[in-house]
C-alpha cells in the first residue's frame, strides 16, 4: 500500500512538472515583426528594435534586411515584464560596430501598442503629408550656358527666388538630399537640412556663384562613362530622406517629393514636384 501511494505521488510529480514546461513553452514572451519597405543597409549598419518602459528604451534585438527587403529575424525573445508595459515600439538605425547601448538619432519607425499590437510608421522622421516641391532646369555656374544640364530647387515666380521645396525640419540623425535618377544613372545634387540654403557639395558644378538653394549643375568631372554637359530630359528628380550617417551612393526608401523631366526639357520656368509616400515602410509589431 505505501508502494503504491509513492508511486501515485510521483506519477502526480511527473504530470505537473510536464505541465508547468508546457506552460513556461507556450507563453514564452516574444515580440514578432512584420514589416513591410525596409531595405538593405549594407554591411556599415543595421536595424535595432526599441520598447518604451516608464519612458526608458530596452533593446528587443538587431536584424538585417537582404536585397529581396526580407528580415534577417522576425521573432525576438523579450523579458515578459517589459513587453507587457511596453508602450510603443521604435526602429532605429544603428552602426554595426555600436559604442554604444543607447538608442542612435535615427529613429525610422514608430508605434504605440494597443492592446497586444502596435501599427508602426514613419511618422517620427518627419510629417510630408503637406509637402511640396518645385524646381527649373538651369545652369547658373555656367551663366546659364547650357540649361537643360542643371537642377535647382528654388521658386522664381515672384520678384525675387525663393526656397522651392517645403518640409519638415528633421532631428539629428537625417538629412535630405537631391537625385536624379535617368536609366542606370544615378547622381546627387547634394544633401541638406534647410531648403531655405546651399547643400552640403556641389562636385559637378562651374566656377560661377551658385544660387543659396539646394541643386546642382552637372557640368564638370562627370563621372566614369558619363559626358558632361548633361541633359536632364526624361530624367526622375528625387528628394530623399536619408540616415545620417550614410554611406550608400542610392537613395533611400524614403522619397517624399519626385517628378519626371520632360522629354525634351523645358527650361528657365518652374515646375511641382509631386509627393510620394506610398512606398514608405510599414507594418506591425505583436506582443
Amino acid at each position: 500500500m505505501k508502494k503504491n501511494f509513492f508511486t501515485i505521488l510521483m506519477l502526480g510529480f511527473l504530470i505537473t512538472s510536464c505541465n508547468n514546461d508546457d506552460e513556461v513553452v507556450s507563453s514564452t514572451p516574444e515580440l514578432k515583426l512584420n514589416l513591410e519597405g525596409l531595405e538593405d543597409l549594407g554591411s556599415d549598419f543595421k536595424y535595432e528594435g526599441w520598447i518604451i518602459v516608464n519612458d526608458n528604451p530596452i533593446s528587443t534585438g538587431v536584424f538585417t534586411v537582404d536585397a529581396n527587403g526580407t528580415l534577417s529575424q522576425t521573432s525576438f525573445i523579450v523579458n515578459q515584464t517589459d513587453l507587457a508595459n511596453a508602450t510603443k515600439f521604435v526602429l532605429t538605425i544603428e552602426p554595426t560596430v555600436d559604442p554604444s547601448p543607447a538608442p542612435s538619432n535615427t529613429k525610422y519607425l514608430v508605434g504605440d501598442f494597443s492592446g497586444n499590437s502596435a501599427s508602426i510608421s514613419a511618422g517620427i522622421v518627419g510629417d510630408f503629408s503637406e509637402s511640396t516641391g518645385k524646381y527649373l532646369l538651369a545652369t547658373p555656374t555656367n551663366n546659364n550656358m547650357n540649361p537643360e544640364a542643371g537642377v535647382w530647387f528654388m521658386d522664381i515666380s515672384g520678384a525675387n527666388p525663393v526656397a522651392g521645396l517645403s518640409l519638415p525640419t528633421l532631428d539629428e540623425g537625417w538629412k535630405y538630399e537631391g537625385w536624379v535618377v535617368s536609366n542606370d544613372v544615378v547622381l546627387s545634387t547634394g544633401k541638406f537640412t534647410s531648403p531655405e540654403g546651399s547643400d552640403e557639395a556641389a562636385p559637378y558644378s562651374g566656377t560661377m556663384m551658385a544660387p543659396p538653394f539646394p541643386g546642382e549643375d552637372f557640368l564638370m568631372n562627370a563621372p566614369e562613362g558619363l559626358t558632361f554637359p548633361g541633359n536632364l530630359s526624361g530624367a526622375t528628380l528625387v528628394i530623399s530622406v536619408e540616415p545620417h550617417p550614410d554611406n550608400s551612393p542610392m537613395p533611400f526608401a524614403l522619397k517624399p517629393l519626385s517628378h519626371t523631366v520632360a522629354s525634351p526639357a523645358v527650361t528657365g520656368t518652374n515646375f511641382d514636384m509631386m509627393r510620394s509616400l506610398s512606398s514608405f515602410p510599414s507594418g506591425t509589431v505583436t506582443r
